[in-house]
């Protein structure tokens, strides 16, 4: 059968202009794919019951979309030459088996929506999953700053030593700061949960189309009311989720950095593992951190994807524009990356070990200087005349660190508060309606 484009006038293409308006977008394509016949099997269930289709043709389209997604999710699913995007090839592997039946899923949509609402299933599933991954990273930095919660290191400011901290502190910042960034997670998992089906084109449809129906049968908390905003969620989407990967990546970046400068020579407070470390063509001593210095370059280059989608973006007015296309480019692939990123970091946290007896060193005994002013003050000494006394101290070579520090108030060495940020972190991902949406798509789905 010949391929057309879905929207084929009757008049010759020219092949140049094809291929650079349809540039990348069947490569991306591939990751929708799933979601368009999810979306496909919803909007077909509705058509029918509005008596746009017969009881015999939803179950044979029904049947036909299901033995499809049945060829993605084996891997066995491509684009074929000559054809434009995912929504075109679908359709023409359903009108070679059915017939002009299988152009009838078009009916009461357009490709704008179609689009909109593959990206919505997308976004929501790939959050979903970079929930879980977000949460496993910050599993392995609770448990290993538990585990390590009464092993000092210095803290420092400026570079400089400062005061004591301690590797239960340092693990357990970034594991709160992954608890934060699942806000922002969970706020994008919200925008993505909103159906636009039903949008067609940004101006609605003379057909009676039950919108809440689809909604309700892809697993959606509600739809995106107004059909042109619906439409100009296109972009604002991307955006948004791009905010929540940059927040986890930020993140991520700054551990790698410490662990990086922890892990040099200089530092040598904690020890990566040796199969994440690579040698010198010449130095026979070095063992590199490549792995987290190409996690921070990654971190840093997702932390750019809000800007990048900002700039194609920004400044169009409502209604759709084939700008939109070039945002799959960067932001379908976005999602992969970061998970790697993620697991490999969660590796490599997991296998560190780290040094003890790190502020035996007389190097770090200024750092107590402010538990000696704290004590003096205690002691009913004023404030600056104690941290006068104890700079005096320092400056002539006199002071006497006193190595047993006592904190105990919320968030400090001596109570970290673990529990308290594990029961945060277990609420927000309590939050999220997986349930509910696993038991929509599988009863969608099912055969």
């Amino acid at each position: 059968m010949e391929t057309k484009p879905i929207w084929d006038k009757g008049k010759p293409v020219n092949g140049l202009i094809q291929q650079y308006t349809v540039g990348r977008d069947r490569e991306m394509d591939m990751f929708l794919a799933r979601y368009d016949v999810q979306g496909s099997l919803a909007h077909i269930t509705m058509l029918q019951s509005i008596g746009l289709l017969e009881k015999d043709e939803l179950a044979a389209l029904s049947s036909g979309l299901k033995d499809i997604l049945d060829i993605i999710e084996d891997g066995r699913f491509v684009i074929e030459d000559g054809v434009e995007d995912v929504h075109s090839q679908i359709e023409l592997m359903l009108t070679r088996q059915l017939g002009d039946m299988g152009k009838k899923i078009h009916s009461g949509r357009s490709r704008n929506d179609q689009v909109l609402v593959d990206l919505k299933l997308f976004t929501r599933d790939r959050l979903r999953a970079i929930a879980g991954s977000v949460k496993g990273l910050f599993d392995v930095l609770v448990r290993q700053s538990e585990k390590y919660k009464d092993v000092l290191l210095p803290g420092y400011t400026h570079l400089q030593i400062a005061m004591p901290s301690s590797f239960g502190l340092w693990l357990g910042a970034y594991a709160e700061s992954l608890a934060d960034d699942m806000l922002f997670i969970k706020a994008a998992f919200d925008q993505a949960n909103r159906n636009p089906l039903g949008s067609a084109a940004g101006y609605g449809s003379s057909f009676p189309l039950n919108r809440q129906m689809t909604t309700d049968l892809l697993g959606f908390e509600s739809m995106n009311y107004n059909v042109v905003y619906a439409q100009m969620t296109r972009g604002k989407l991307e955006r948004n989720a791009a905010y929540a990967l940059a927040s986890v990546a930020a993140t991520v970046s700054r551990l790698a950095f410490d662990a990086c400068l922890y892990n040099s020579q200089n530092f040598s407070f904690i020890k990566l593992p040796d199969d994440c470390t690579t040698g010198s063509s010449i130095m026979p001593h070095k063992k590199n951190p490549d792995v987290f210095e190409l996690t921070r370059a990654r971190c840093n280059r997702l932390q750019a994807l809000p800007q990048e989608i900002t700039l194609m973006t920004n400044n169009l007015p409502s209604g759709y524009f084939r700008d939109m296309q070039l945002v799959k480019e960067v932001f379908l692939p976005a999602f992969d990356q970061l998970e790697e990123i993620l697991t490999m970091t969660a590796y490599m946290m997991e296998h560190m070990t780290v040094r003890e007896n790190i502020l035996d060193d007389a190097r770090y005994d200024a750092i107590f200087s402010v538990e000696e002013v704290n004590r003096l003050a205690l002691q009913g000494v004023p404030f600056r005349e104690a941290y006068r006394k104890v700079g005096a101290e320092i400056e002539n070579g006199t002071f006497k660190a006193d190595h047993n520090i006592h904190h105990t108030h919320e968030g400090s060495i001596g109570n970290l508060c673990n529990d308290r940020i594990v029961a945060r972190m277990d609420a927000l991902m309590a939050q999220f309606p997986f349930m509910d949406i696993d038991c929509a798509i599988g009863k969608l789905t099912s055969k």
